[in-house]
């Protein structure tokens, strides 16, 4: 998709192009959230079931695991809250709930925005940043974020103005250096950690969020990068926004930044109030530190249990969580309650975003037209060619494929025409080859794809039925031109039939068994969303497809005669040969079947496995029935996935 390489005419401040930011003040009171937990213990099953009279909902007993309890807090516009404390806290449940995504009876207490619920048009101008980059790596960054602004900013707006607004993001977080440079991985060199953590958080500052939440961002950068990273939240914090975020074990200076923190220890809360009154609190109720320590890391040892204090050792630590949470409850947890409860907000126009322009923008965002709907293909299209394109012709692939055809020539070389079994050999490792290869391949392309596509879909970037058609029609061109190389080389060097309508019809016949066997891993992909799970089940079907592709087996049992059916293997080794051998009647006139021929083995094989079966139309018929049904399994099981 064409950008433009020098978009310097537009001026960077008056690029919001949403509805004016309003500013949310963030509050939350007694948020707890359970977690259901089966006891599965063998000896109360066991009880259970040899006492018949006991009721069959006692068999399994349940107990609650409470990942939060009664957490509070607040944030003000132009603040950073962090929340603190170590793995297993209850930092990113409690950054879920914050972002409204979590629901059901599992969460309890009270989250507002601007003294209301989390609303819809609330949620739209809260921008969530996961812990991990979920970005295309062969993207470049200025791609990565003008595909984003494409399908995500309101569809009204002028293709030059998204643009726009997405270089106005790249100046305003840094990027520029790096804007030409493809994002990359753990295994493809792109930009840095830090660089990539920008570039998610430029993903959600596109819509210029109100609300920006960021799950662990410094996670995996050095110091100076986490610094920069938290310097350039504060300056988005200075604009208007609220930006609330969890960090493991902050530097000094990055703990400097932040305005309010809270410190989570196992879902409890030790601390809610600004970072500098910190050390303050915890020195009065009798923590404090023996020598100059790092607040950050004083606090993170309080929440694992662990002070350096004096008269306070190892044999103590059971006891000093406690300690905190009681002093919390009993001294802090009512005046930050009270601070909740006293910053009411006041329902106007500059601070409360549910006005009427954003909730019209909301409702007209939910419903799609058939013209947007093919913006949103064509967008989608082009980046998945751009995507896809390292994939299908990596260096690995082209020599698999290229090998595999010089040898399979190589084997058959100018096989004989009247030497059945040699030239059925070679149809069905055709057959074999292009319907494993594709399957394999594309069983794996909805489960990598599966944390972007749910991120873009809850973000309300395009509708489920946009994506799935572009990532199947830019499959195309990419993956029939491979199989299109392996026959031009094969097929002459194997010398079957040297008609070129023969060639012509082969061709066919095997680019359509590849989207079928693709459709099938595609289908097996998405319904599992599992790679090594549906790599495993692919396996096995496909081997199924081959041992009654009616090539090894000619009887095969009745039990297992109707898998035959359902082969992609089978129908496709058909056409094959009818191509080749017509309905046989030829070649058994060459070799003398009719004349009582010597070679009664090859008359034998011929009328076993080059006699038709099925009738062309048929086996036309049924591949194309799968090649629509497999698709369509894929799209019904994307359907399902839920949030």
């Amino acid at each position: 998709m064409p950008t433009p390489s020098t978009p310097t005419h537009v001026e960077t401040p008056n690029l919001r192009v949403l509805s004016p930011s309003y500013p949310i003040t963030l509050k939350f009171m007694d948020v707890t959230y359970r977690l259901k937990k089966m006891d599965n213990k063998r000896s109360s099953i066991i009880k259970a079931i040899f006492e018949s009279s006991k009721p069959s909902d006692q068999i399994i007993s349940t107990e609650d695991r409470i990942i939060l309890k009664s957490v509070t807090g607040i944030a003000y516009p132009g603040e950073i809250l962090a929340i603190l404390g170590p793995s297993g806290s209850g930092k990113s449940t409690l950054l879920n709930a914050l972002s409204g995504r979590l629901h059901g009876h599992a969460l309890t207490g009270t989250i507002l925005a601007n003294s209301f619920k989390l609303t819809k048009p609330v949620l739209r101008r809260t921008g969530f940043v996961t812990q991990d980059d979920i970005l295309y790596p062969h993207l470049t960054v200025r791609e990565t974020l003008v595909f984003c602004s494409m399908l995500r900013l309101p569809r009204t707006l002028p293709r030059e103005a998204k643009i726009a607004a997405a270089e106005s993001v790249i100046v305003e977080l840094g990027l520029s250096k790096c804007q030409d440079t493809i994002i990359g991985n753990s295994f493809i060199r792109g930009v840095s950690g830090g660089e990539r953590k920008r570039v998610s958080i430029a993903h959600e500052m596109l819509v210029d969020p109100s609300l920006l939440i960021l799950d662990e961002p410094t996670s995996g950068l050095d110091s100076t990068a986490a610094y920069r990273l938290v310097k350039t939240l504060g300056e988005l914090a200075k604009k208007g926004k609220t930006v609330v975020t969890s960090v493991h074990q902050p530097s000094s200076r990055v703990y400097q930044m932040f305005d309010k923190v809270v410190v989570l220890s196992e879902g409890q809360c030790l601390y809610s109030g600004k970072g500098n009154d910190a050390m303050r609190y915890f020195e009065s109720i009798g923590f404090a530190p023996s020598f100059p320590v790092n607040p950050a890391d004083f606090l993170l040892d309080l929440a694992n249990g662990v002070c350096h204090v004096d008269g306070l050792g190892e044999r103590d630590r059971p006891n000093i969580k406690q300690n905190l949470i009681h002093s919390y409850n009993t001294i802090l947890a009512p005046k930050v309650k009270a601070a909740c409860m006293d910053t009411v907000s006041v329902p106007n126009k500059n601070t409360l975003p549910l006005g009427s322009n954003t909730s019209k923008e909301c409702r007209h965002s939910d419903r799609v037209s058939l013209f947007d709907w093919f913006n949103q293909f064509s967008i989608l299209f082009h980046r998945s060619i751009k995507e896809r394109k390292h994939e299908s012709f990596n260096t690995l692939r082209v020599f698999q494929v290229l090998a595999a055809a010089l040898l399979a020539g190589l084997m058959w070389w100018h096989s004989d025409y009247r030497n059945v079994q040699d030239r059925l050999g070679l149809l069905f490792f055709i057959s074999i080859f292009w319907g494993v290869l594709p399957s394999f391949n594309s069983v794996f392309a909805f489960p990598q794809e599966r944390a972007i596509f749910m991120k873009e879909r809850a973000s309300g970037m395009y509708t489920l039925s946009s994506y799935f058609m572009a990532r199947i029609v830019g499959d195309l061109p990419m993956e029939l031109i491979l199989p299109t190389v392996f026959l031009i080389v094969t097929y002459w060097m194997g010398g079957l039939n040297p008609d070129f309508w023969s060639f012509v019809l082969t061709l066919l016949v095997v680019l359509g068994y590849v989207l079928v066997s693709q459709g099938l891993g595609l289908a097996l992909g998405a319904a599992i969303m599992d790679a090594k799970q549906a790599s495993t089940v692919a396996t096995v079907t496909m081997l199924a497809f081959v041992l009654t592709g009616g090539y090894y087996v000619h009887k095969v049992p009745p039990c297992m005669a109707w898998i035959k059916y359902i082969s992609t293997t089978f129908y496709s080794y058909r056409l094959l040969i009818r191509i080749q051998y017509g309905d046989g009647n030829k070649i058994l006139h060459v070799l003398g079947c009719y004349h009582g021929g010597s070679d009664r083995a090859s008359c034998k094989f011929v009328e076993e496995d080059v006699v038709e079966q099925i009738s062309t139309v048929g086996s036309i018929g049924v591949l194309f029935l799968m090649f629509v049904g497999y698709r369509l399994l894929a799209y019904l099981a994307l359907r399902s996935i839920k949030s």
